[in-house]
């Protein structure tokens, strides 16, 4: 058993006993609900081992849980590996969280959790089931504190500003939108947790996790005050002056309660439950209304402007050199016989984006599965398990680049040997999924569930489905998974408008044999009207060539067809001014009309 981790349970469970606690939950997020947390937050990969983006951890006196879902479970088998801690996939049938606890401490047991690291609205969720076995929930007990000696500190990175030229709107002009749309709700004021609507509305980023260009920071804005609080060894002069001269006032990270505490009776707070820590929610007065909405800066910032947009255009041909190059590379590699892991073509990926202007960081960890690894759907490489790559099956490869004028999310499958005839077909109807929704024309007032039927159809045809979602927002040198618009068989009520950016990304994945998925960015665009109102499309962003080896020309209709060619030779009208000779002749090759 592994030592550390079987010890830090350990101690965990005394500090339970001595807070009359019989399951305690941790889940691994942040005060702000990060998909990434900073390091001081990560003690759900401290307590267990276990460091995937997702996943819950739930500790009894006998037992000890983790649960994730199907993106980590290898990751998880091996991580957990001699800590004592159990696997629990997150699969139709699985005991869930709430049944494990109720099994485990029975009626009238004590949970507990760091109400800092749980939105309103999961808390709620816990607390329905919790309520009917009279068990009750203590919020306010961080554990871990306890017991995590050297812990890391808040980071203190710098913060830089983004400049009008790249957000194509001001500080203030955004402030004045958010207390527009505050008024139609009826508030008076907001509070913002998530990192992202923080950066957006004031034109900040950072690099206090990673992936997202954030930083650690609160804010609170209404009329009168419009606040960011975030640590001041954070903020150079020049930002303080230029924020300052935007109306806003600068406060400690720290004062956040205390500054909720002292707000003024019948004040009207518009909260996000699903983006606000249950923690700062209790710490608004009784005496305030709180109105429950969703947070206004969220749709505000998933409708890019025309500069945004033009933004990601320009990201997008550096990002598609990168991949040119990246691809030109690992070609050569495989022809010499030379030895590439998943790991160092991981590696080697990000060292190519890494040379292109205005790049900041990978949009998130590089999923490069080979042959049966990507079947897992968010596979990433690790040195214990990268496999070397053969001239044979097929490669993978999902990934993405944060430039400071856009962000950028790409999946390509390849060919390293000769394709089976079962591969052909499963790529080809993947392809036909990923141009059906390209191509689509659809209504204003149209929701993504709308239209994810489009990905699926020839899928569905052949009895094959996939069980992720097919499209999900991007940010704009923000985080690569933004909401609230997505496309996915799910209900979601938001309406895709021009402005918005999304993934297309259908996929097949077939257990232990080879992953397959193709995915491009999207941009919604106005279209048309006609007597039966107005209609939107699809800009297809991305810029990166698509194997043709893999595709069954036959299987493809007549538009499908043009539709690839036409993107093709965008992809390399695009590009090629930017290679070399013997690129430019790569890409030719791999761009020709089929």
């Amino acid at each position: 058993m592994n030592t550390t981790i079987s010890e830090r349970v350990t101690l965990l469970g005394e500090q339970m006993k001595k807070h009359q606690i019989d399951a305690y939950i941790l889940s691994g997020s942040d005060p702000h609900l990060s998909e990434y947390p900073a390091d001081c937050w990560k003690v759900r990969e401290w307590i267990s081992g276990f460091n995937g983006s997702a996943g819950t951890i739930v500790i009894t006196a006998g037992k000890a849980g983790l649960w994730t879902d199907l993106r980590y479970f290898l990751q998880a088998e091996e991580q957990l590996a001699g800590t004592g801690i159990e696997l629990y996939k997150q699969l139709p049938g699985t005991i869930t969280i709430p049944q494990f606890i109720v099994q485990e401490i029975g009626k009238g047991g004590t949970a507990g959790l760091n109400g800092e690291t749980f939105s309103v609205a999961e808390f709620r969720k816990l607390d329905a089931v919790f309520s009917r076995k009279n068990i009750r929930i203590k919020t306010s007990v961080d554990l871990i504190k306890e017991i995590w000696n050297n812990r890391p500190e808040i980071p203190t990175n710098k913060i830089f500003e983004l400049p009008v030229e790249i957000t194509g709107m001001s500080t203030g002009d955004k402030l004045d939108l958010i207390n527009n749309k505050l008024r139609e709700t009826g508030a008076d004021c907001t509070i913002l947790g998530a990192l992202d609507d923080i950066a957006w509305t004031f034109n900040i980023r950072g690099n206090d996790v990673p992936y997202n260009p954030v930083a650690v920071s609160y804010a609170f804005i209404s009329e009168e005050e419009r606040i960011p609080f975030i640590l001041p060894q954070k903020l150079t002069q020049d930002i303080s002056e230029n924020l300052k001269k935007e109306g806003v006032i600068l406060a400690d990270y720290s004062r956040i309660g205390n500054y909720l505490a002292r707000l003024p009776e019948k004040t009207r707070v518009l909260v996000d439950v699903n983006k606000t820590n249950k923690a700062l929610y209790d710490g608004i007065p009784e005496h305030c209304r709180i109105i429950e909405e969703m947070s206004p800066v969220i749709l505000l910032k998933s409708i890019k402007n025309e500069t945004e947009t033009e933004g990601f255009r320009k990201a997008v041909i550096r990002d598609g050199v990168a991949l040119t190059r990246f691809n030109w590379w690992l070609e050569q590699q495989m022809t010499c016989g030379n030895p590439v892991t998943e790991l160092t073509a991981s590696e080697k990926l990000t060292a190519f984006r890494s040379e292109q202007s205005l790049y900041i960081m990978d949009s998130f960890q590089s999923i490069i599965g080979y042959a049966e690894h990507g079947a897992f759907v968010h596979y990433a490489p690790r040195q214990e398990s990268a496999s070397t790559l053969r001239p044979e099956n097929l490669l993978l490869m999902d990934s993405g680049g944060q430039y400071l004028d856009g962000t950028t999310d790409i999946t390509r499958t390849i060919s390293l040997g000769e394709p089976t005839e079962q591969m052909k077909k499963d790529f080809t109807r993947v392809l036909k999924g990923m141009i059906s929704l390209a191509k689509s024309r659809f209504p204003a007032g149209t929701r993504g569930s709308q239209l994810d039927i489009l990905a699926r159809k020839a899928l569905w045809d052949a009895g094959i489905n996939y069980l992720h979602g097919t499209g999900h927002g991007i940010g704009h040198c923000l985080n690569v998974h933004e909401g609230p618009q997505n496309i996915r068989m799910e209900e979601n009520p938001v309406r895709l408008q021009p402005g918005m950016v999304l993934s297309d990304e259908p996929g097949i994945y077939r257990t232990g044999e080879y992953g397959i998925r193709i995915e491009n960015m999207l941009l919604v665009r106005e279209d048309s009207e006609t007597e039966f109102g107005k209609f939107y499309s699809f800009e297809t962003l991305t810029l990166c060539p698509i194997d043709t080896s893999l595709i069954l020309v036959n299987m493809l209709s007549a538009r499908e067809q043009a539709w690839l060619n036409k993107y093709h030779q965008k992809v390399y009208d695009k590009l090629s001014p930017f290679l070399n000779e013997e690129e430019q002749k790569w890409l030719k090759e791999k761009t020709k009309e089929i």
